[in-house]
């Protein structure tokens, strides 16, 4: 059976791979642009190599195509001087740019499905108060396992890595940075839970 999304699914790739190049044309840092936009390098092939087998939900793509584009942003800028990060500032009078905060959160929001999603297709877990608990606990274990590369490549690289940890002179970036993760994995399972059910349900079985 073929799956009628793959035109748009085709588009949306290639939507990304544009912005991919917009953001590593003259980026702010390369080596930060490398390192935040690596996500969006490995996950791009591997939806490719995959989406004919093992098809994801159409809100599955659209989230990871939003997170993409997070992503990319930030790595263009660096996270402390995405220019809608200083708008966001403005409007709501922070003391920072808070564009890597919005980062975090969609590090959350978006594993949070996709987790979802490979527990129930594979019947890993029925309960669905087990299931939420095992979501946030795998949003949480990727983010603090992104806290550890950071805290690696600051080890590794010195103060050049101030631009990638997007500190801002934050000695809790660390801790908020998690809980912002935290907040997008329970937004996620109480927004979109019920969605994400119906297009479970009705999800093209193909290439078995």
């Amino acid at each position: 059976m073929t799956d009628r999304r793959t035109p748009a699914l085709a588009a949306a790739a290639l939507v990304l791979i544009a912005l991919l190049a917009w953001s590593g044309w003259q980026p702010y840092e390369r080596e930060t642009w490398v390192l935040e936009t690596l996500p969006v390098m490995i996950v791009l092939p591997l939806l490719a190599a995959t989406h004919r087998r093992h098809p994801l939900t159409t809100l599955l793509y659209a989230l990871v195509f939003v997170h993409c584009a997070v992503l990319m942003l930030g790595g263009a800028y660096t996270y402390a001087r995405v220019p809608l990060g200083f708008q966001i500032q403005d409007w709501l009078q922070l003391s920072r740019n808070p564009y890597d905060k919005i980062g975090h959160f969609m590090q959350g929001f978006v594993p949070a499905v996709a987790a979802r999603e490979i527990l129930l297709r594979g019947g890993v877990v029925r309960g669905r108060r087990m299931l939420a608990f095992l979501v946030v606990c795998v949003v949480l274990a990727i983010s603090a396992s992104y806290e550890l590369i950071e805290w690696g490549v600051a080890l590794a690289i010195g103060q050049d890595a101030d631009a990638f940890l997007g500190t801002q002179g934050d000695p809790w970036d660390t801790q908020s940075d998690m809980f912002m993760a935290l907040i997008g994995a329970v937004c996620a399972l109480v927004l979109l839970a019920r969605l994400h059910d119906r297009q479970l349900s009705r999800l093209p079985r193909t290439g078995r």
